[in-house]
Parts: C-alpha cells; structure tokens; sequence
C-alpha cells in the first residue's frame, strides 16, 4: 500500500493488519476526510470468540482510537444458515436457544476492546437477526437475488474449494453469501455504514455487499481484510493441542491465556507485539532485536500485554506473578542439561517412559516403570503416576520447557523446536 494519509490506515498498514483493500486511495481519502462507520460480522456458533477473532477485534479498536465509530454485527440471523468459508463440511446448525446463549457468551469481550454509546465515534451492537427473521423470502430473491450471478458466485474459494475437494455444499449454505452482502446494504440504509471488514477468506462475500450496494444504493461502499494469520511453523492461530484459546476467562483462565502467549514461536514475537498490543512500535523493534535468553522477556511483555486487553491489567499482572512463581526452581535452574524434541512429538505425544531414557536418567523403559512405581519420576515437579502418561505441548511451562526430574537431585528441560 502507499503511504496512508488518515490516522486509519496509517495505524494498520504500519503495524501489518492490512492483506486486501477494494479501493486503498478512496477509503484513505474517506477517513481523511469524515468520520467513518465500518463493522466486523461475527457468528455465534460458540458461547465465547477465540484468539482467531482477536484481528477483527483489534481492527474495530484501532478504528474508534482514530476517530470512527465500529458496528459490531452479531450474527444471530446467519448463525442460522452457516458460513461455508474455510469449512470442508457444513457446520451443525444451532437451535434458537444454542444461538441466544451463544450470543450472550461473546457479547461481554467487546467491552474490553470498545466504549459503546450514542455518540459519533461510539460503537453499535446491532444484531443482524433484527432483519433477517423478518425477511419476505420472495420479496428478497426479487428485489435483491436478481442481482447475483451463480456463475460468479462459484468462483469464490468458500464455494470452489468445497466443489474441488468433492465436498456438498447444501443451498442454505450457498444462500450465506447473499444474506452477507445485504446485511452490509441494510447497515449501510442504517447507519450510514461504508466500511466492511473481515479476513481474507471472507473477500468474496464483502466484494459481494458493495457490489449489491452500488447496483441497489448507488453508493460506493469499501471493503478491507485481514490475512488468516498462522504461526511461523505453519500452525492455524489460535488453535493447541488441547483445544481452542479462548477469550472468555470462565472458558480459558487469564493464567492459560498469559501462557499461551508466553509460548509464542521466536519468529513470530515482534509481528504479534505489532497486532495483538499497544505497544509503540518503536519499543517493539527494540524488543524484536533481543535474542536467545533476552527474547524470553519479549515474550513475557507480549503476553502480560495480550492479557491485560482481553482480562485487564490487573489479572493479567496476577498472571504474569503465578507464573513466575510457579516455575521459580526452572528459573534458578536454567543451567541444567537440557534436552531439545521436535514440536511435533509433543503435539502427538512424547512418553515419559521414553524421555527418561533420553534423557539419561535410566537405560531401559523397564527400569523407567519402576521409577515410577516408586514415585521416582516427575513432570514440572509433580509425581507420574500413570506408566503410559505422555508429555504433551500443554505440559510447557511459561518458560517454554518441560521440567523433567529423576528423584530430588537429578533434572533435565526438555525444550521443543
């Protein structure tokens, strides 16, 4: 992108948020020159978000900070039908009441993220259900069907990658495209809103709404994405071995979450510092320069920071303190012989039987068993008890490792890369 002229995109160009923009020059020009209402459509097909939504969250955010006001779109209406976009297979439709508590389990993070109000720049809760339960069904294909092509509409990647990998794609599903795209008409005729923003994969369906709003409104509207983001070994965000991080603290403790963050691969600590806190970005390419032990520290700003966004300062700070706390003898023991597995053997499951071995404190998995009976062999100093119990990815500890002990004497980090 060229060099953006509004506070807007300065702010998420410079910081890496930006992968598509439908007209870069007039949307710059737009937020130069008024205030702007743009929205963010989530689904409700769990009762809290995950780290994945935390871009368009933090987009909406840094769209108020610079003076415009964000729409957040609960989907209670589309929720009903299911977006194919990314998926191999349809997504299990929820009942009324499934949705109601959904809705009511994601509703609570965006106060972290933005005020709500009646002012210009407050942000607007609108539900798209509001619409869309009322919908004339044949007044709908008539007035506003008419204007999307099949032809076009299988050409998107929601659409193609099902048909190429030879999975069905049901007609409510395919339907999910046009209820979008009017939804972003609808809160255009609103609220004056212009701006849809999204990831990548839902390109296809936000060109779709300008497109509608220009044939049915004559106005211009604007689209901008995100890329998917993944981690640098190539790992969907958001996602662990033991499930999805979640942001809601009664789903993921704020403890859990500060770890997950304190986790983060080397490669990727100054592109998340830009995307997931507020840091200056001065202060991050200095933390981005730290290496080997010092990136450690990095990793511990990013993670108190992520936190405190999400659960506020004072539980991530209570966070950050746990776990020093509780991994105070690695800390002192960092000079301890450590031994390095491949990631992937802690995402499948790496036996301690096994690592015993590797690790040197006994030369056969028979003798490792009968350590264990005798309470011998710890993991991050708690006893094993089970002979058949695996060190998995969510055994890390907040310094990145596995402490793994033979009695009270003999200790080794196992270390993943």
């Amino acid at each position: 992108m060229r060099a953006a002229k509004s506070d807007f995109l300065h702010e998420l160009t410079s910081r890496g948020y930006v992968h598509q923009c439908t007209d870069e020059a007039g949307l710059d020009h737009l937020a130069k020159t008024a205030t702007i209402t743009a929205y963010i459509g989530f689904d409700c097909t769990a009762p809290s978000l995950h780290v994945g939504n935390l871009l368009g969250i933090m987009m909406l955010r840094k769209l108020q900070q610079t003076g415009h006001r964000p729409i957040v779109l609960i989907g209670g209406g589309t929720t009903k039908v299911g977006d194919p976009s990314g998926k191999d297979e349809a997504r299990k439709l929820l009942s009324e009441p499934e949705i109601a508590a959904n809705i009511a389990g994601i509703q609570s993070v965006f106060h972290n993220f933005v005020s709500f109000g009646s002012g210009p720049t407050d942000a607007l809760l609108i539900n798209n259900a509001d619409w869309l339960d009322r919908l004339n069904y044949i007044d709908f294909l008539r007035d506003y069907g008419r204007h999307f092509s099949v032809n076009r509409m299988l050409t998107y990647d929601s659409v193609k990658l099902r048909l190429e990998r030879e999975q069905p794609l049901s007609f409510i599903e395919f339907n999910y495209m046009v209820l979008q795209a009017y939804d972003f008409v609808e809160l255009y005729k609103r609220t004056g809103c212009r701006l849809q923003m999204g990831g990548s994969d839902q390109w296809g369906n936000i060109v779709s709404g300008i497109e509608l709003g220009r044939r049915t409104e004559g106005m211009e509207l604007f689209g901008l994405t995100t890329a998917l983001l993944t981690t640098a070994s190539g790992a969907k965000m958001g996602k662990t071995a033991s499930g999805a991080v979640w942001l809601n603290p009664d789903m993921l403790s704020p403890y859990d979450y500060w770890q997950y963050w304190r986790n983060t691969e080397d490669a990727d600590v100054t592109r998340f510092l830009k995307l997931f806190t507020e840091l200056p970005l001065a202060e991050i390419e200095r933390l981005g320069k730290l290496k080997g032990a010092e990136l450690n520290e990095a990793k511990k700003i990013l993670a108190t920071e992520a936190t405190a966004l999400v659960h506020g300062r004072d539980a991530a700070d209570r966070a950050a303190e746990t776990a020093r706390a509780t991994f105070e003898e690695g800390q002192l023991a960092e000079s301890l012989p450590t031994i390095e597995v491949k990631r992937k053997e802690l995402e499948t499951g790496l036996g301690v039987l096994n690592a015993s071995v590797h690790a040197g404190f006994v030369k056969t998995t028979g003798e490792a068993r009968r350590q264990i009976k005798g309470g011998g062999i710890k993991v991050n100093d708690e006893a094993v008890t089970d002979e058949k119990r695996l060190l998995t990815l969510s055994d890390l500890t907040p310094e990145g490792v596995i402490k793994l002990s033979l009695g009270k004497k003999r200790h080794v980090l196992v270390r993943p890369v």
